[in-house]
């Protein structure tokens, strides 16, 4: 029972070194992915308004097209007017002549409209392009800290993963599965504590606790946080044979 104890002991200083590394990198992979998010928001919205501006361009010229071919036809059926023989094809002139006025002052309108959205989307792809080009700048210092702690830290990481591999592959799986299970199910993750002074986790534990914890001959579960408590000479031997 004591080897089982020392490599319970062994997987929970290992995970928490590993926990450890993992906070040296902090918030910095989530906010990277963010940046990453935020740049790819901006360049769509960016494509989006160059389209808008190029189809309102050719919007624009399709519609001057339109007036100047609405002006030829008012010319030609008001000539035409002028050589009519009743009144029913005057009628007829007369109704195609408006409807190609109202064809010019539809297409007139909508080149106003047009007008005054250029001159708003010219300054809306300035301030896209100056965001973009701060997130840009953000994330390339956010990934370069991110890859320098990461580079720091990765050798250790995944030696300790490696010998976190080696204690479970030795160690019973039904004790795995109890020391996952307890450690999953706690806020700081520690599920095996050591009998410091007395008590676990500044908990004080009854003396005939003690006195069991000493023996090192069986798994001792703390009444109060429902952790695995052992002496602490197994994690001054964990320190002692995992430090890297």
């Amino acid at each position: 029972m004591e080897e089982v104890l020392q490599k319970l002991a062994n997987l929970q200083y290992i995970d928490s070194r590993i926990d450890e590394l993992k906070q040296l990198r902090g918030d910095l992979p989530e906010e990277v992915l963010d940046i990453e998010t935020d740049i790819t928001r901006q360049e769509v919205k960016l494509e989006q308004l160059e389209e808008e501006k190029k189809n309102l361009e050719v919007e624009a010229k399709n519609l001057e097209l339109e007036i100047k071919s609405a002006k030829e036809k008012v010319e030609k059926y008001e000539e035409q007017q002028l050589s009519v023989r009743n009144n029913r094809e005057y009628d007829a002139l007369t109704k195609e002549i408006e409807a190609q006025k109202q064809l010019m002052e539809n297409a007139e309108a909508r080149i106003d409209e047009i007008a005054k959205r250029q001159e708003e989307i010219d300054p809306e792809i300035e301030e896209v392009k100056e965001r973009l080009e701060e997130v840009r700048k953000l994330h390339k210092e956010k990934k370069k800290n991110l890859d320098k702690v990461v580079k720091n830290t990765e050798s250790e990481e995944n030696a300790l993963l490696d010998k976190r591999e080696e204690v479970k592959e030795s160690l019973e799986k039904r004790y795995v599965r109890s020391y996952e299970r307890l450690r999953n199910g706690l806020n700081n993750s520690i599920a095996v504590v050591p009998m410091e002074k007395g008590a676990a986790l500044g908990m004080a534990l009854p003396p005939q606790t003690q006195v069991e914890v000493r023996r090192k001959n069986k798994i001792i579960i703390d009444e109060n946080s429902g952790r695995i408590v052992v002496d602490p000479s197994f994690f001054d031997t964990a320190k002692e044979n995992l430090d890297l």
